[in-house]
């Protein structure tokens, strides 16, 4: 029987899920077997074979040993991704300056799809949070993006992805949020206490291109024990601050 355009699309719609959720399993583990994929991913062996062998093939996979890895070739994807904007390259220099500074974690986000993800980030284990997506919500630097735009715009994202929450800190009231935002808009900075991680405060800016377009959030978290109120709300924003407009000033003129 003649397959029609719309059972194709659907094969090659299935057949593309099945390959990436392969993929993000792979991602989530250091080598993985073929009999512990079909087990995680519920497909058969057969289906789980093909895929990987044609990853294989194209060298977005690799195996050794019987195990299977992602391959370094995304490596070449990720950088075009995070290259593709001039001001992700200068945010990752001011990451890495406010990190030694402080001796605290730093990064530098962007929203994609309502969730905030991860671009640069200085401090423990660095390399494993790039590409790692997080609540925007829950997150100073999420806060501060959500504080650009307006409240219809947050109405959206809330009713599109909801105020689930990370800990008992996480704001899950939208009244509450709406509050916070305007409050953000007021000082220029946010604050999470303890919203995304029992026991980490962080603050976070917005940083602009020279045509006060957002580009991303700027932030430095920490633990409670050094994130004191002086701290949180009179050095850091300062400090926040300055690196902001040190990139802005650098898409500006170089």
């Amino acid at each position: 029987m003649r397959t029609d355009r719309t059972d194709r699309d659907d094969v090659g719609v299935s057949t593309t899920r099945k390959t990436f959720e392969i993929l993000e399993t792979l991602a989530d583990e250091d080598g993985v077997t073929i009999t512990e994929l079909t087990r995680r991913t519920s497909f058969t062996k057969s289906t789980v074979y093909r895929h990987l062998s044609t990853l294989v093939d194209l060298g977005y996979v690799v195996e050794r040993d019987g195990a299977y890895f992602v391959g370094f070739r995304f490596l070449e994807i990720s950088e075009q991704a995070r290259g593709r904007k001039k001001g992700y390259t200068a945010a990752k220099r001011k990451v890495f300056e406010l990190g030694k500074e402080t001796d605290e974690r730093a990064v530098f986000i962007v929203e994609e799809d309502y969730e905030g993800v991860y671009i640069h980030r200085y401090g423990s284990l660095s390399d494993t949070m790039i590409g790692k997506r997080r609540p925007l919500h829950s997150l100073a630097a999420g806060k501060t993006i959500l504080s650009e735009w307006d409240d219809d715009a947050v109405a959206e994202f809330i009713d599109t992805v909801g105020l689930d929450p990370s800990t008992d800190n996480t704001i899950t009231d939208p009244d509450e949020l709406y509050a916070e935002l305007e409050t953000i808009r007021e000082r220029g900075y946010a604050v999470n206490n303890e919203e995304h991680m029992a026991g980490l405060r962080g603050v976070a800016v917005p940083v602009y291109t020279p045509d006060e377009t957002l580009l991303g959030a700027l932030s430095v978290f920490g633990p409670t024990s050094r994130f004191k109120d002086e701290y949180v709300h009179e050095e850091l924003p300062n400090r926040l601050w300055d690196k902001a407009g040190e990139i802005k000033v650098t898409l500006a003129y170089g």
